[in-house]
């Protein structure tokens, strides 16, 4: 989603950086620059004449023009008020003694709020915690059973109530919770316009029903600034205590996520990047900024290869590494942990210094699908030792895995150069470690 603008925002500051000195007049110019990328991303225009002001005021003061690497302070100057923009509040569910914790989410029509219900059991499940999941949805036709089969695909408990009636499903969600033990029950409810009184009264008879820590508002960001006015509404309305972004790996603009803050006055809680039940995640506007002038998210980066990598299958990969016992078994596994750790796009945005240089047409992520379709078509000899492959191998191969015999030569080619490049490394560290145990004195 920010790609458009993280890659404006780096030609700004590529520019910057030829500057031989800096002076007013090229403050000015490059907050020009960053005036227009931010509203062509659709930030509300207040949240963008107040932040460049700010930076103004800031990258304006003789120390900074005087400063030996002035551009890159200027840089971290506006990552400074970027953060501001996104406050100071932790992201994640509140912190609070009370057991169960209830969860309320709403919104408007359409925005994704039983599917992000079903992606927060799962985030709470990995945080150790045994949420109940509830819909109170009665009017959209098969709401409660989507509810579910989201569940039941997720491993997640959810309540099942005979009533029809929201408040008394939403009460006797509690009341189970409490008697089995789970420790947090997130309340879906029915989409609904801030304008309409009855519904928007019943939402409230919920949340005074069930008492909840946090009241969510789940937004779709490709509605952009509408939904930053329907935030504000429903703030007005039910006292809103954070904001979920839903549809963040779309191709919309981004502006709705940097406005939500200073226009409601909310903070972003947590964003869904995708379509899977895991892909949800706490909002860190650090790890975005970051991302967005280039610097990449190494940490999140780290979080997605710890999730998709298990400790054990990293210790015997590393051990195979240094045998030089790598198969082509052993690189579909690691393809498949990376397709686990989310979209190419995705994954290599974190890595410093790509980020929204690589254009997403140029990312093509059905290469991995065509890579592990060969090492499936064929044997386990032929994935043991890929030097049996003959002429004939490789074309039963390509028939069978739907691709070209090119493509199967492609694959043994590049699968031959890791392992050269790897016995290369292994090689190097068995002999530094080797010098080191030389170099030990000798008990005598």
């Amino acid at each position: 989603m920010f790609q458009v603008l993280g890659s404006r925002l780096q030609d700004v500051f590529g520019t910057l950086r030829r500057e031989v000195r800096l002076t007013p007049e090229t403050v000015e110019r490059t907050l020009r620059e960053i005036r227009l990328a931010l509203l062509e991303a659709d930030v509300n225009f207040k949240v963008v004449k107040a932040f460049i002001d700010r930076v103004r005021d800031r990258a304006t003061e003789q120390e900074v023009l005087d400063s030996l690497t002035p551009s890159q302070q200027v840089v971290a100057i506006v990552r400074d008020e970027l953060l501001k923009l996104f406050g100071e509040s932790p992201a994640g569910l509140s912190t609070t003694t009370d057991r169960p914790q209830v969860v309320l989410l709403v919104g408007l029509q359409g925005s994704g709020k039983t599917t992000t219900t079903a992606k927060l059991g799962r985030w709470l499940t990995g945080q150790g915690r045994h949420p109940l999941l509830v819909s109170t949805d009665v009017r959209r036709p098969a709401a409660i059973e989507q509810l579910a089969v989201l569940g039941r695909d997720a491993g997640l408990r959810v309540h099942e109530a005979g009533a029809a009636d929201p408040v008394r499903r939403a009460v006797s969600a509690v009341s189970e919770a409490r008697g089995l033990g789970f420790d947090v029950v997130l309340v879906d409810t029915a989409g609904r316009l801030h304008v309409d009184d009855a519904l928007m009264q019943e939402v409230a008879t919920i949340r005074d029903s069930v008492s909840p820590s946090d009241l969510l508002f789940v937004a779709d960001a490709m509605t952009g600034q509408d939904a930053v006015r329907s935030a504000g509404e429903f703030h007005h309305r039910l006292g809103v205590t954070g904001v979920v972004l839903t549809k963040l790996d779309g191709d919309a603009r981004g502006g709705a996520a940097l406005s939500v803050v200073s226009v409601v006055g909310v903070p972003v809680t947590f964003a869904a990047t995708g379509e899977r039940v895991d892909d949800l995640e706490p909002f860190r506007p650090d790890r975005l900024v970051s991302r967005l002038l280039g610097m990449g998210d190494v940490l999140s980066l780290v979080e997605r290869a710890e999730q998709a990598i298990s400790h054990d299958d990293a210790v015997s990969m590393a051990t195979r590494i240094r045998r030089n016992e790598l198969t082509l078994d052993d690189l579909k596994q690691q393809m498949r942990a990376v397709t686990r750790m989310g979209p190419l796009n995705q994954v290599l945005g974190m890595i410093p210094g790509l980020g929204s240089r690589i254009p997403e047409a140029d990312i093509d992520s059905s290469g991995v699908t065509r890579m592990v379709a060969i090492i499936d078509s064929m044997t386990a000899q032929e994935r043991r030792n890929p030097s049996v492959m003959n002429g004939g191998r490789r074309r039963r191969v390509a028939r069978g895995s739907g691709t070209t015999v090119q493509d199967v030569n492609r694959l043994l080619r590049q699968f031959a150069e890791m392992r050269k490049m790897l016995k290369t490394v292994g090689g190097l560290s068995r002999r530094k470690g080797k010098r080191r145990r030389m170099a030990l004195p000798t008990m005598r």
